[in-house]
């Protein structure tokens, strides 16, 4: 974990004076201040807390991960589940994020974490780097297929006064290889531990809109995941993928590759 630097100590010197009555020699007087400082090795713990609850730890699963002071520790899965084949314009719903234990669903979030001290602010972005694809296929690639983020919002322990400022318009990733930018705590900002959250459960406590419904099979019932415990699992509304009609389709598994991306601003 990351060094941990304790502001200097101050040598405060501290003067006697005696009063007396009558003359007394008189002498010149200097001082002199100098510092203390302690250092301690270690790291600060990679936890994943509830997004919506972040006094509270949760356990969303593994996820690739940064390390060091500035760092990205969570990343989300973009699922957007088992879907008929229509000549049709779609727009697919994704999962909304499960986890393991007694915490229910909440929407996708990347967790960030600033630990560097120096106050600087930090940027963080995505790119798609491919279309969604299947290269053992006829029709290799979901043309035209569009990944949007929506309702963002940034959620920590710490005071609204030291958010960082998410994108609040809709992001359509609509350019593949282009980087789009999700959320930038200017400096003096985003310092800790925050979640950048698109969608919300009912369970939040900021007042942000439900965006999370149930996932049901054809005849009505609820789908449950075995990756989380048989947990039913959910779509988020502010997780979408819109399909052309005329794109052409196979009954296979299309997949891309997301980029997430933390800077620390100059």
């Amino acid at each position: 974990m990351k060094r941990i630097k304790m502001s200097p100590l101050l040598l405060l010197p501290l003067f006697l004076v005696m009063l007396l009555k009558g003359s007394v020699p008189v002498y010149a007087e200097t001082t002199g201040q100098g510092t203390g400082k302690i250092q301690f090795e270690g790291e600060y713990n990679q936890i994943i807390k509830d997004p919506e609850h972040p006094e509270n730890e949760a356990d969303p699963g593994d996820s690739p991960s940064t390390k060091g002071d500035l760092r990205i520790d969570f990343v989300p899965q973009f699922e957007f589940w088992q879907n008929e084949k229509t000549t049709t314009d779609a727009v697919y719903l994704g999962n909304a994020q499960l986890f393991h234990g007694q915490l229910g669903a909440r929407g996708n979030f990347v967790q960030v974490s600033d630990y560097r001290g120096t106050g600087k602010g930090w940027n963080l972005q995505v790119r798609q780097e491919t279309q969604f694809k299947n290269d053992n296929t006829k029709n290799k690639e979901l043309n035209g297929a569009v990944i949007s983020l929506d309702q963002s919002w940034a959620n920590s322990t710490r005071s609204k006064e030291e958010a960082p400022l998410v994108q609040k318009d809709v992001i359509r990733i609509d350019n593949i290889g282009q980087t789009y930018n999700l959320a930038e705590a200017k400096p003096g900002t985003g310092e800790g531990t925050w979640s950048i959250i698109f969608g919300a459960s009912a369970e939040n406590a900021q007042g942000k809109k439900e965006s999370l419904t149930p996932r049901l099979d054809k005849e009505g019932n609820p789908i449950m995941d075995p990756n989380f415990d048989n947990k039913p699992m959910y779509k988020n509304e502010a997780l979408k993928l819109s399909i052309p009609g005329a794109t052409k389709k196979d009954p296979v598994t299309y997949q891309t590759v997301i980029t997430w991306i933390l800077s620390e601003l100059p």
